[in-house]
C-alpha cells in the first residue's frame, strides 16, 4: 500500500498500550508521522489529527472502540477489516474461535464502522478453507496476507465510489459475538470428546498460549496432538497416559483417545500417568 500512487497513509496510530515497534520502524522509515494514545475520541487526539486531512480512517487490529465524532470525522468515513466471517464472529480472538468451534471456513470481511462492534455494513468478504492440517499459526498466516489483500480492494471500491454496502442483518438478524480469551482459558479439559481436545489444542498452539495440563502440580504444555479418527469409542478415565511411543503418546479422552506429539514439560512421562 505504501507503494500504492492513489493513496497517501496521512499517519499511523497504533495501540497505545503496547505501539507496535516494527511498525513504528516502518512509518519513521517512510517519514509518516507515528501517533499513540489513550483515546482516540477525545477531543485533543481530533483536533490533533486535523492537520493531516485525512478523508478516509482505516482500522485494522486496533483495540479501542470508535465512537461517532470519531468515525463521521473523514468525509470517506471509517472502516474495519475483521478477521471474521460477519455478522458471525464478531469481537475478539476470532481465530482461536473459529479452530475451537471446528469450523470448516474462517473469513474475512471489511466493513464500515458503526457504534455497534463489527456490526457495519459490509464491503467485501471473503472466506478460506480450513483443514485438519491448518492450526492457529498457519491461519494467522493466511489472514495477515487476505486482510492486506481485501483491504487494498475495498479501499479500491471506494475510491472508484462503487463499494457495496450489504447490511449484517441480510446475512442473519442476530449473528453472534466472541468473548476476548484470558489468562486461564489454556487449560486443557481431558473430559471432552477427542474432536474437542484436538481444536482446542491446535487453536491456541504457538504463537497462542498453548494448551495446558497438569500431573499434579507439575504443568505439562500441550503444543500439538493428532486426531485419531479410527481410535475405538469406549469408557475409561479421561486424562490417562496409555501408551508411549516414538511419535508421541496417547492419552484418554471422554470418548477414545488422542496422540501427544508436541510438548514440554520439565520431567518424564510414563504409562498409567493422570494429566488433569
Amino acid at each position: 500500500m505504501l507503494e500504492e500512487k492513489r493513496l497517501k497513509i496521512a499517519f499511523i496510530c497504533a495501540r497505545y498500550d503496547h505501539p507496535d515497534q516494527m511498525l513504528k520502524a516502518k512509518a519513521e522509515k517512510n517519514s509518516i508521522p507515528f501517533l499513540f494514545h489513550p483515546n482516540i475520541n477525545s477531543a485533543d487526539f481530533l483536533q490533533s489529527v486535523e492537520q493531516y486531512g485525512s478523508e478516509l480512517f482505516v482500522s485494522m487490529s486496533f483495540n479501542q472502540i470508535f465512537r461517532k465524532s470519531t468515525i463521521e470525522r473523514p468525509v470517506l468515513g471509517t472502516i474495519n477489516c475483521h478477521a471474521g466471517k460477519l455478522p458471525f464472529y464478531r469481537g475478539r480472538n476470532i481465530l482461536n474461535w473459529a479452530l475451537i468451534n471446528d469450523e470448516k471456513e474462517f473469513g474475512i470481511t471489511v466493513h464500515y464502522v458503526d457504534t455497534g462492534v463489527d456490526t457495519g455494513d459490509i464491503i467485501r468478504q471473503q472466506c478460506f478453507p480450513i483443514t485438519d492440517a491448518d492450526d492457529y499459526s498457519t491461519l494467522l498466516d493466511r489472514a495477515y496476507v487476505g486482510c492486506a489483500d481485501l483491504l487494498d480492494q475495498a479501499i479500491g471500491d471506494i475510491l472508484a465510489g462503487t463499494a457495496m454496502r450489504r447490511p449484517q442483518a441480510e446475512i442473519h438478524p442476530r449473528g453472534f459475538y466472541c468473548t476476548a480469551r484470558g489468562q486461564g482459558d489454556e487449560r486443557l479439559n481431558w473430559q471432552q470428546p477427542s474432536r474437542r481436545v484436538f481444536n482446542f489444542v491446535r487453536a491456541i498452539c504457538p504463537p497462542g498460549p498453548a494448551a495446558r495440563c497438569f500431573r499434579g502440580n507439575e504443568e505439562i504444555r500441550i503444543n500439538s496432538v493428532d486426531y485419531l479418527s479410527d481410535a475405538p469409542t469406549y469408557i475409561g478415565i479421561p486424562g490417562a497416559v496409555l501408551a508411549k511411543d516414538a511419535a508421541g503418546f496417547l492419552v484418554k479422552t471422554a470418548d477414545s483417545y488422542v496422540r501427544v506429539i508436541d510438548w514440554d514439560a520439565d520431567f518424564k512421562l510414563k504409562v498409567g500417568d493422570r494429566l488433569t
